[in-house]
C-alpha cells in the first residue's frame, strides 16, 4: 500500500483529525473499493527506483544469511514486492488487510502465498519468521496502535530476524485523510512520522535499529522516503 503521489492521479485530500477508532475497517474498505484500479493503474513502485530496490535487496541478503525462515510482506497489496523478494531467493508470503487486494495478488502471482490479515494481530506463531517487510503500510496505522504493531513484529520474529520499514516522512509528524481516489469515495487516513520517532517506537518494542536512510522525493513524489532496518536481538 502506498500513499497517493502519482502525478496522473487526481486525489481529493483533506486534512482531518481521526474521529473513528476503527481504522482497520476504514482502511480495508478503502483498499477494497480501489483494488482493481490501483492494481491496473499504479505500476510496481520499485521498478524505477534503484536506491529503493537496493535497500530491499540488502534486506533480502541479510534474511538469507540468517537461514531459511520465511519473511512476511505486511501490507503486500498486489504482491509486487512479495514477488521481488521471491526472485531474490527469499521464502516469502504476503499479508494484506484487503480481501480484494489479496485476491488480485493471488491471481497475478499464483505460485506465491497471500492471505488476509492485520498487522495489529498477526495469525502467526511466535518466533517463526526470519524477516518482516512493511513498505508503506504503517502509514495507515494511528499513533496509538503503532506500539501494538511493533510488538507483533517482535513476537513473530525469530531471534536475529530483521524488520524493514519504508514510509513517507518529513521534518515533522503529520496526518491527512484521503476522501477519493480513482473515482471511489473513501475515508483513508495517512500518518506521517519522522524516522527518529519510528526508531524510538521500534526500540521500545525490543527491536534494535541497524540502519536508517532518507532519500529526497522523485519527480512525482511530494515527501521524502525513509527506510529503517531493525533487528531482533539474539
Amino acid at each position: 500500500m502506498t500513499a497517493p503521489n502519482q502525478a496522473s492521479v487526481t486525489d481529493s485530500i483533506q486534512a482531518a483529525v481521526p474521529d473513528s477508532p476503527d481504522f482497520l475497517h476504514a482502511t480495508r474498505a478503502s483498499y477494497d473499493a480501489m483494488a482493481a484500479d490501483y492494481t491496473e493503474r499504479c505500476a510496481d513502485h520499485l521498478a524505477d527506483l534503484p536506491l529503493d530496490r537496493a535497500v530491499v535487496a540488502a534486506f533480502a541478503e541479510l534474511v538469507r544469511a540468517q537461514g531459511a525462515a520465511p519473511v512476511a510482506d505486511i501490507g503486500s497489496g498486489p504482491g509486487w514486492v512479495t514477488a521481488r523478494l521471491h526472485a531474490l531467493g527469499v521464502p516469502v508470503f504476503g499479508v494484506d488487510l484487503s480481501p480484494r487486494m489479496v485476491a488480485l495478488a493471488r491471481r497475478a502471482h499464483p505460485g506465491l502465498r497471500f492471505h488476509v490479515g492485520s498487522m495489529t494481530s498477526l495469525d502467526l506463531p511466535d518466533e517463526t519468521l526470519g524477516g518482516v517487510l512493511a513498505l508503506y503500510s504503517i502509514i495507515h496505522v494511528p499513533d496509538a496502535a503503532l506500539p501494538t504493531v511493533f510488538a507483533e513484529f517482535h513476537r513473530v520474529l525469530a531471534p536475529g530476524g530483521h524488520v524493514l520499514l519504508g514510509f513517507q516522512t518529513g521534518p515533522d509528524d503529520g496526518h491527512l485523510r484521503l476522501t477519493e481516489r480513482f473515482g471511489h469515495e473513501m475515508s483513508l487516513d495517512y500518518w506521517f512520522r519522522t524516522p527518529d520517532r519510528v526508531a524510538e517506537l521500534l526500540a521500545k518494542a525490543g527491536l534494535t535499529l541497524h540502519a536508517q536512510t532518507v532519500r529526497e522525493p522523485y519527480e512525482d513524489e511530494t515527501r521524502q522516503r525513509a527506510y529503517l532496518l531493525a533487528r531482533k536481538p539474539v
